[in-house]
């Protein structure tokens, strides 16, 4: 019987400088091709040099045994055409870009901040190639106990979970666009996300807004409404009078979710349909002049100290205001979920710890103890 060939053979190529590069020669399915290591031999004048020399070699080895396997279970990249030689950071802020159109302005923050700790632990040369469970355990890695905020600081447990799934999330749609061979981040666990403060408005804070003045009118009529229906920031920006139906003598908001693409249908009450203001044309937008700015969010905290209140007020801190009250009223935890249009119950369960009624009771029966 003939000898079967070696189907990958490290070999290595002598440079104009006195180095010699190493690299793969591949051959399988009966074609040949070529993998280029990055790595070098350096002439041996020292024991060190001996060191780093064998050190390189065994690294090199490595990569050559872990494609083997890779042959051996199917997923070898060059049998099925895949592209491990795009560069991750361009295909990266490919992504990022995209969300940067599609995407609300924070999700888009979020993942240039993670590349920018990617680069941090990674080089702007890496591909696809490079791109494996070590170093996905390494980012984890580097995020809990290296990656540190602009003002020194160690990543929150938040952040450090956004920016690890930010990274899954562009592996993910690199296997889904036939780049990679395999998920490799799917076994990989994210760091645990901590419990994210929710400041909110009273029933009594929000009365006050609306007896104050704000700079920008449609900016108060916006947030008003978002304490009154729920909606977000994206969907109310993008909001257009088509959306907004008149059935049975009710308000009825039909739109489909920026964030979650899914299809709503919210009855509102009087008070917020009022806020909608007088109707235009079906493609004009409901809260024309509403935009994210740095002037709006200014004015925003502004209007919120000239009514009185001193929490850190954003606008999505509406959302969570209409989440309280509606529990606060006695709204069952299932009708809540269906009005913000949360898909897993758990999401909405975040709201219960800020309202537990079970709570304020039992500090209450606490007697008189101070004199």
């Amino acid at each position: 019987m003939a000898e079967e060939k070696e189907p990958i053979k490290l070999r290595r190529k002598q440079l104009a400088n006195g180095n010699i590069s190493l690299y793969l020669d591949i051959y399988f399915n009966g074609k040949r091709d070529y993998e280029f290591l990055r790595m070098y031999l350096i002439p041996e004048k020292t024991k060190a040099d001996k060191e780093r020399n064998r050190q390189t070699l065994q690294l090199a080895n490595s990569v050559k045994a872990k494609r083997i396997i890779e042959m051996q279970n199917g997923v070898y990249g060059f049998a099925a055409g895949f592209k491990l030689d795009v560069n991750f950071f361009e295909y990266y802020s490919s992504l990022t870009e995209k969300r940067k159109k599609e995407d609300s302005k924070g999700n888009h923050g979020n993942w240039s901040s993670a590349m920018k700790h990617l680069l941090q632990y990674s080089k702007a040369s890496t591909t696809f190639r490079d791109i494996d469970e070590e170093f996905c355990k390494g980012f984890k890695e580097y995020l809990e106990k290296k990656a540190r905020t602009k003002s020194g600081n160690p990543l929150s447990q938040n952040s450090q979970y956004s920016y690890f799934c930010k990274l899954k999330a562009c592996i993910t749609q690199a296997y889904d666009d036939k780049i990679i061979p395999t998920d490799i981040c799917k076994k990989i666990k994210s760091p645990k996300a901590g419990d994210t403060e929710r400041d909110y408005l009273t029933i009594e804070e929000v009365k006050a807004l609306s007896l104050t003045e704000c700079r920008y009118p449609i900016l108060k009529r916006a947030f008003l409404f978002s304490c009154l229906t729920g909606i977000r920031w994206s969907d109310i920006n993008k909001m257009c009078w088509r959306e907004v139906q008149e059935m049975d003598g009710n308000t009825r908001i039909i739109f489909r979710q920026k964030k979650t693409k899914g299809q709503e249908y919210l009855d509102i009450n009087p008070q917020a349909a009022e806020l909608l203001g007088k109707r235009g044309k079906n493609d004009e937008r409901v809260f024309s002049g509403l935009k994210y700015s740095s002037y709006h969010n200014v004015a925003l905290v502004q209007w919120c100290l000239r009514a009185g209140i001193t929490k850190e007020i954003t606008f999505h801190c509406a959302r969570h205001t209409f989440a309280v009250m509606m529990l606060n009223l006695g709204t069952d935890i299932y009708t809540v979920s269906k009005l913000l249009g949360h898909k897993d119950l758990k999401t909405t369960e975040v709201y219960v710890k800020l309202l537990d009624k079970r709570k304020q009771a039992a500090v209450m029966k606490i007697p008189q103890i101070l004199e």
